[in-house]
């Protein structure tokens, strides 16, 4: 409970201790994190499983039922910087994270238990330029692991909020920072790093998660004589190369592959960086256990428009031509939904899954992209063109989900364009080091849309419009609902199948963080953090969003009995 809110004089010891004691917090093992998703009481890994489905088995909250959910409570998370991060369930206790807090919280009564609070230095604006925010914590053996701001792991104990130990990744000062929910795979706690807008060379991590102690780093910009060195120029472009790793990454078990997403070559103009740019934009297969190499694939080649590979790597079993595939999937922010085989990285499919210009299409031989006639034009003469997607994507990073039941992705997806031109400017170390000019366009009409989409050849089998960008993740469940938010408050729930718009509440900031759903003692909740932020609230400059207030809080609600 918070000790700064003593309890009324009068309540007897008893019944203090009844309402208001912490529940049980016990180890989380390895098994428990594998069995995450078949385990609906709790809520143990960023994506709720290791193959980041956001799908859950629990169907008390259907079709039919939906619309009796209330709320059961709300708290606020003393945050006006957007809230981001997929919570954490285990035995009772639910654990959030914000830019500078960490929470554990009575699950079924809102009430919190502990708080730890981080201190940062006046500039952590300057590393973290596209937010101060947090995606969500990670569990391991009664500890709870996160990222800050200013590039440093910590572990703390899951009980008490104590902090375990700390360690530093990078200087922030440089332009590094970490916002990204850590990964536990095969006992190992792996992170990545955010450099892309500042020149840095980016990395993943594997860190001993009792000690602190990094047992690895791989370097997503190869040095010169490593290998994919050979598809960056002879200069020292590689040292401020980017290749961030700030989303988390998925895990299969019985391969023992992480996949984690890698993100833009720095600067943006890739006019002085000619070349493919490996790992940039990329997906890597790696052991978690030493961080080697055992496959990639790479989106994006010679990334210009900050594309990305960073977004969500989803598991499932699909078929692709007649035949049942384990596959990794991805909707990226380049406007391709892409199929890859999961024990090797093959392509099976890519397709459009919204507008896009830059490329006509990803050749599925040589699974590199066919350049539009515009944007060699613009590599040839810098001159400036009009691109889709823009650099906020076809998909930003909000992550989608995936039903078995239905083998449909959702996704909210953006219907976005820019005017681009390369750009020159010089590097100066922790500075923004972009060296490209822009301007956004916006049809205040079409914003994006929630999509149904079939994965294998990216068309949507239904889709909801909306009028301002949604940059909410969705969660899918058995009972063929769709959950997601959008930047003007309203949490909503969908019909799987068909797309009809089931329920809403409004939770009077804008949602850009994941829901969840869980049960305990038979009764299935579902919790949204809302609190508006993101990179669109911040450059897209859309007046609408001014009207809308900032101000995280968590919502959790159920049935009306």
């Amino acid at each position: 409970m918070n000790p700064s809110r003593p309890l009324p004089a009068l309540l007897p010891a008893a019944l203090a201790a009844c309402l208001f004691a912490a529940p049980a917090v016990h180890a989380q093992t390895a098994a428990e994190l594998a069995a995450d998703q078949d385990t609906p009481g709790d809520v143990l890994t960023s994506g709720m499983g290791y193959g980041q489905q956001r799908f859950s088995p629990l169907r008390q909250i259907d079709t039919r039922t939906v619309s009796r959910l209330v709320p059961v409570w709300n708290m606020s998370t003393n945050n006006m910087l957007g809230d981001e991060a997929q919570p954490l369930v285990h035995e009772g206790v639910m654990y959030y994270t914000t830019g500078k807090s960490t929470y554990a919280i009575n699950a079924l009564t809102g009430r919190m238990l502990w708080k730890h609070e981080l201190d940062y230095g006046p500039d952590i604006g300057r590393a973290a330029l596209s937010g101060q925010v947090n995606r969500g914590p990670a569990l391991l053996d009664g500890r709870l692991f996160r990222t800050t701001l200013d590039a440093h792991v910590i572990a703390l104990d899951a009980k008490t909020g104590k902090e375990l130990w700390k360690s530093k990744s990078a200087d922030y000062t440089k332009g590094y920072s970490m916002s990204v929910a850590p990964l536990v795979a095969n006992g190992i706690l792996i992170t990545g790093i955010g450099c892309g807008e500042h020149g840095g060379r980016g990395y993943l991590e594997g860190w001993d998660p009792a000690t602190g102690r990094q047992l690895w780093r791989r370097y997503t910009v190869p040095a010169p004589g490593e290998a994919g060195s050979e598809t960056w120029p002879a200069t020292d472009a590689w040292t401020r190369g980017g290749g961030p790793a700030w989303l988390t990454g998925s895990y299969d078990p019985a391969l023992d592959l992480v996949y984690w997403g890698v993100g833009n070559a720095s600067p943006w103009n890739a006019q002085d960086r000619k070349g493919d740019n490996l790992y940039t934009a990329s997906v890597l297969a790696m052991r978690p256990k030493t961080g080697e190499l055992v496959w990639h694939y790479q989106f994006t080649p010679n990334d210009t428009f900050d594309y990305d590979g960073n977004n969500e790597l989803v598991h499932a079993d699909v078929t692709v031509d007649g035949k049942r595939r384990k596959v990794l999937m991805q909707a990226n922010r380049n406007g391709y939904l892409y199929v890859l085989d999961r024990a090797n990285g093959a392509l099976l499919a890519a397709n459009a899954f919204t507008k896009t210009t830059w490329a006509d299409r990803i050749d599925l031989v040589t699974g590199r992209p066919v350049e539009s006639a515009a944007l060699k034009r613009m590599r040839e003469t810098g001159e400036q063109i009009t691109v889709a997607p823009s650099a906020f994507g076809g998909k930003n990073w909000n992550p989608m989900s995936f039903s078995p039941n239905t083998g449909l992705l959702y996704a909210n997806v953006l219907d976005n364009e820019w005017d681009y031109k390369p750009a020159k400017q010089p590097y100066e170390a922790g500075a923004p080091f972009i060296a490209m000019e822009a301007k956004w366009r916006f049809d205040p009409k079409a914003g994006g849309t929630l999509k149904a989409l079939d994965p294998v050849t990216g068309k949507a089998k239904w889709q909801h419009p909306w009028t301002i960008a949604n940059f909410s993740g969705t969660l899918a469940t058995a009972g063929d609902v769709v959950f997601t938010g959008t930047m003007e408050g309203e949490f909503l729930a969908f019909n799987a199948k068909n797309g009809e718009k089931l329920w809403s509440f409004q939770t009077g900031s804008g949602i850009v963080s994941q829901p969840i759903t869980w049960e305990h003692g038979g009764r299935q909740y579902v919790t949204v953090a809302s609190g508006i932020g993101t990179v669109y609230l911040y450059f897209a400059g859309d007046e609408r969003l001014a009207t809308i207030p900032p101000g995280g809080s968590l919502w959790t609600f159920a049935l009306t009995p």
